[in-house]
């Protein structure tokens, strides 16, 4: 077993080597538009850890929501160390990429199955990125030295043409991006989707044997986000980030059932959608 495995062994699903990870983080970014869904954030946590996904993904001020809970069978804790200024619109004048101070020791006072920061590729703004490699260096050397796996969210961005940033799915973008995380230390991967699903498997290439999870980004209609997920893991991905799609679904819990289904159960789209309407 490697030092990391332990940690790891506690995000993936033993059968099906899978995982669903349930981000609630959004609060950390300081934007408005992130939080429906979240504002009693205490009752959402409390909605699904009940629903049992693998791990909930949450800040350093609200992990205690998670970790406070007793007993052995609660999901797993990702802990987001990083915060950013890059989703609102208009755009602000000066943005930027900040690591909390020693992530890796932050992720195991809070008993972490891992910690997460963020790699942007953003139009026009190169320092960005460069401060997103300074930071997962820092965080990769810290999480080294505690045994910490990290998770690197590569995110390609295009301007949206309402003065903000939009999700890049063009394939030649994600592949190098997500090689860059790869080989600045990455034990996970966070990548978008791509435009054509059926292009997944390029992402999954490039990272070389690292698992990759695909993030979910903004709220879409249940067919379509249950049609994405057959289509990532039938091209070989190792599970899924999905956050607004979860939190801000009328049934919260019905549907972290259906996709848990889908990741370890084989259950299809169709089938995930009887899930969910069966739990409506």
């Amino acid at each position: 077993m490697s030092d990391i495995a332990a940690r790891m062994n506690r995000l993936f699903n033993p059968d099906s080597g899978r995982c669903l990870d349930i981000a609630v983080d959004h609060g950390f970014f300081g934007e408005a538009a992130f939080l429906p869904g979240i504002e009693d954030l205490r009752s959402a946590v409390d909605t699904l850890i009940e629903a049992a996904p693998d791990a909930i993904q949450l800040t350093v001020g609200q992990a205690r929501l998670l970790q406070g809970r007793g007993g052995r069978e609660r999901p797993a804790l990702v802990l987001r160390t990083d915060i950013a200024n890059v989703y609102g619109s208009p755009l602000p004048d000066h943005m930027f990429d900040l690591t909390i101070p020693e992530p890796g020791l932050a992720g195991v006072r809070l008993d972490a199955a891992c910690v997460v920061v963020n790699l942007f590729d953003l139009p026009g703004q190169p320092r960005v990125r460069e401060a997103c490699i300074r930071a997962v260096l820092e965080a990769k050397k810290d999480c080294e030295r505690y045994n910490m796996p990290l998770m690197v969210e590569p995110l390609v961005m295009k301007d949206s043409g309402t003065g903000g940033y939009g999700v890049n799915g063009d394939v030649s973008k994600i592949v190098p991006l997500v090689r860059q995380a790869v080989e600045l230390g990455a034990d996970i991967i966070k990548a978008d989707p791509t435009d054509n699903p059926d292009d997944y498997h390029e992402v999954i290439r490039i990272a070389t044997g690292i698992p990759v999870l695909v993030r979910g980004g903004g709220r879409v209609a249940d067919e379509e986000l249950f049609r994405r997920t057959e289509a990532v893991l039938a091209q070989g991905a190792s599970g899924i980030v999905y956050g607004r799609n979860i939190i801000q679904h009328p049934n919260p819990a019905g549907m972290t059932r259906a996709l848990m289904a889908m990741l370890h159960d084989g259950v299809d789209a169709a089938g995930a959608l009887a899930i969910l309407a069966a739990a409506s």
